[in-house]
C-alpha cells in the first residue's frame, strides 16, 4: 500500500480552499475512514474537519503543512466525538430484550376471557360481587368494603376463597 504525501505544496498549487479539497479529498477521506467504523461517519468526520480548516484557512501560514493540519483536525474531531458520545446503545453478544414468541391468537384470548367470565358467574353472589369490584372495577379492598358495607377483612377472606375456586375451575385449566 502506498501513501500519498503532499510535499512541496505551495500556495500556487492550491489557490483556494475548494481546489485543495478537490485535489486532496480522496486521500483525506481514506484517513477519515481509518478513524471511523463506516463510510458515512468518515464523510461526516471529514466534512467537520474541513469546516474547521476552512474557518482557519486565512490563518494557515505554511501551505506545505495543509495535509497535516487537516489530519490533526480529523483526529481531534474524532477524539471529541468519542468523548462526547452517548452511551445509549452499545454492542453486546446477547440482546437484552427477551425473545418474544408468537403473539397469542385473538380467538384463543377471547375464549379464555369468556371461560373466566363463566367461572366468575358460577361464584356465589357475594364472592362474585367482591371479585368484580376488586378486579374488574379495580377498586381497592377498602373501597370494595365500603361499597358492599362490610369490613376489609371480610373482603380479603371472601376474595381469597373466590380466587381459590377460580383456580380449581376445570374450564380454566388451572387445576393440578
Amino acid at each position: 500500500m502506498t501513501t500519498t504525501v503532499c510535499t512541496g505544496v505551495s500556495a500556487a498549487a492550491f489557490p483556494s480552499f475548494t481546489s485543495y479539497v478537490r485535489a486532496r479529498g480522496p486521500v483525506l477521506l481514506r484517513t477519515a475512514r481509518s478513524l471511523t467504523s463506516n463510510v458515512c461517519d468518515a464523510e461526516d468526520l471529514l466534512q467537520t474537519a474541513l469546516t474547521k480548516t476552512y474557518l482557519a484557512w486565512e490563518r494557515i501560514e505554511d501551505y506545505n503543512a495543509l495535509d497535516g493540519y487537516v489530519r490533526r483536525a480529523l483526529v481531534n474531531t474524532r477524539t471529541s466525538q468519542w468523548r462526547k458520545r452517548k452511551i445509549d446503545e452499545f454492542a453486546c453478544e446477547e440482546l437484552p430484550e427477551p425473545e418474544t414468541g408468537p403473539s397469542p391468537d385473538p380467538a384463543e384470548r377471547q375464549a379464555l376471557r369468556d371461560a373466566l367470565w363463566r367461572a366468575v358467574l358460577r361464584l356465589p353472589d357475594r364472592q362474585r360481587a367482591m371479585v368484580v369490584l376488586r378486579y374488574y372495577e379495580d377498586l381497592s379492598e377498602a373501597q370494595t368494603a365500603e361499597v358492599l358495607g362490610v369490613s376489609v377483612g371480610t373482603v380479603k377472606s371472601a376474595v381469597s376463597r373466590a380466587l381459590g375456586k377460580l383456580r380449581e375451575d376445570p374450564e380454566l385449566g388451572y387445576a393440578a
